[in-house]
């Protein structure tokens, strides 16, 4: 993840069409991925923060935990999900699937 640049990068539109021979159909690809990604993200944040959950609803008994705070730090400073799909279906991590295809394909076979 830490190649993954976090500032706006201009990007070739037929390096995105290469894959999947439509720009339309990548953006699709690479939202799906950013989703999956961003659900990831937010289950392991959950889990870690989960440790640090109190059941008191006094706000005078709240306090601040260091670790808690360097853990959400950490986590805001990584790289969008948005990014992180892009540069995996740039580098082709990203497995494309495309069902209607294959059904055209089964038709054709019988």
């Amino acid at each position: 993840m830490a190649s993954v640049s976090s500032s706006i990068v201009t990007r070739n539109m037929a390096d995105f069409a290469a894959q999947t021979g439509n720009v339309y159909m990548s953006v699709a690809v690479i939202s799906k991925r950013a989703n999956q990604i961003s659900v990831k993200l937010k289950e392991e944040l959950n889990s870690k923060l989960a440790e640090f959950a109190t059941t008191v609803d006094n706000l005078e008994e709240v306090f601040e935990n260091r670790e808690q705070i360097e853990i959400s730090k950490y986590y805001e400073r990584l790289p969008k999900p948005t990014n992180l799909a892009v540069e995996e279906f740039l580098e082709k991590k990203v497995y494309v699937r495309n069902p209607s295809e294959e059904e055209t394909q089964e038709d054709i076979n019988l």
